[in-house]
């Protein structure tokens, strides 16, 4: 699967409204299909609706965050329209509630403030003691605040609500997941991990602004640890039942770019009908590995356009050890909040550290 004229027109647009970064996109990426895993008949213009056409998910639970816009809603809609439960979490209870009234289906609106993670946790007891336990827990919300540097809890925010207000959420819910034996985690990554993030990877000298400030990389980074905790939790569940994979949406027109600078925004604005997705396309990706029957069991993977791929070129996508290293670095920044969990994994690399 070669770069396609769609995706030849989002580089060119974001390129032209975008400073240049010492990212990891010094190098030349193409996206090819990773043929370890099943190959499906989807692609970039393919809609949520599209991919679950035929599907019945009655009976099953889904747990999405960011539900009320973009991304989140589209998959939440699809999800309840084909028969499952759908917890919908957002910022505050009436932006949830608004969005979760607004669908047809079952529906259960929830609030989670993911740079709070005290939220975190109270969202997953509800969840709990409603006696649901997720099939699918797709870890949609995000920011991009393209602004300057902010701390929340002496940590840069993009990387607290990006990636570890998630960290705690799926550490809350996988003991219930686990006892079950089987369920999806879904991350909602971004070319931007590969592309925009800083050059070593994951800087972890520069979580909290000790060096200068990039928005750009500084998503990038967020998006690469979203990257790296699939790949980690997912070599911890291998066998259990519950898979970790990470997707990248595409460019898709919706209101993360809302605080964008007025270039980039107007660039975006004048060319988004053109090289975009719409939000029924940008979410399709999540919605097929949350829902594939083809992909039950599949776990680690990376997808782009409704499938599996790998991405040549410099970056560190699965670079296991660095995947470790966050690992420790979230559980130290987020231990208070925590449950201790038994993974039972086996094969253990040299240098692990539970």
């Amino acid at each position: 699967m070669n770069i396609r004229r769609r995706q030849l027109l989002q580089m060119s647009a974001v390129a032209a409204a975008t400073p240049v970064v010492a990212g990891c996109s010094g190098g030349d990426h193409e996206a090819t299909l990773d043929t370890r895993y099943p190959i499906g008949p989807f692609g970039a213009d393919s809609t949520a609706e599209e991919v679950t056409e035929g599907l019945d998910l009655s009976g099953q639970i889904a747990l999405v965050t960011g539900c009320n816009s973009g991304l989140g809603y589209e998959t939440m809609r699809v999800l309840a329209k084909r028969g499952a439960h759908v917890v919908g979490t957002a910022r505050t209870i009436e932006k949830s509630v608004a969005a979760c009234e607004s669908v047809e289906g079952t529906t259960t609106p929830l609030m989670l403030e993911l740079s709070d993670f005290q939220t975190a946790i109270s969202c997953a007891s509800a969840v709990q003691m409603m006696g649901l336990t997720p099939d699918m827990l797709i870890c949609n919300a995000g920011v991009n605040t393209f602004g300057d540097l902010e701390l929340i809890d002496g940590v840069e925010k993009h990387f607290v609500i990006n990636f570890l207000g998630h960290f705690v959420l799926v550490n809350r819910l996988l003991p219930t997941m686990m006892a079950k034996r089987s369920g999806r985690i879904v991350h909602v990554g971004s070319a931007s991990a590969y592309r925009r993030a800083p050059a070593v990877g994951i800087d972890f000298d520069n979580l909290r602004g000790e060096g200068e400030f990039d928005a750009t990389q500084a998503y990038g980074r967020s998006k690469l640890a979203n990257a790296l905790f699939s790949l980690e939790l997912a070599r911890r569940l291998e066998g259990i039942g519950v898979t970790s994979n990470v997707v990248h949406p595409g460019l898709v027109k919706t209101n993360i770019a809302r605080t964008a600078p007025p270039l980039l925004r107007g660039a975006f604005d004048l060319l988004g009908g053109i090289v975009a997705k719409s939000p029924e396309q940008g979410a399709a990706t999540q919605v097929y590995v949350a829902t594939n029957p083809q992909l039950e069991g599949v776990n680690g993977a990376y997808f782009e356009d409704c499938n599996p791929v790998v991405v040549s070129g410099d970056h560190h996508l699965v670079d296991q050890a660095m995947a470790m290293q966050l690992w420790n670095l979230a559980e130290e920044l987020t231990g208070d909040y925590l449950l201790s969990v038994d993974y039972h994994t086996t094969a253990r690399p040299p240098g692990y550290r539970a």
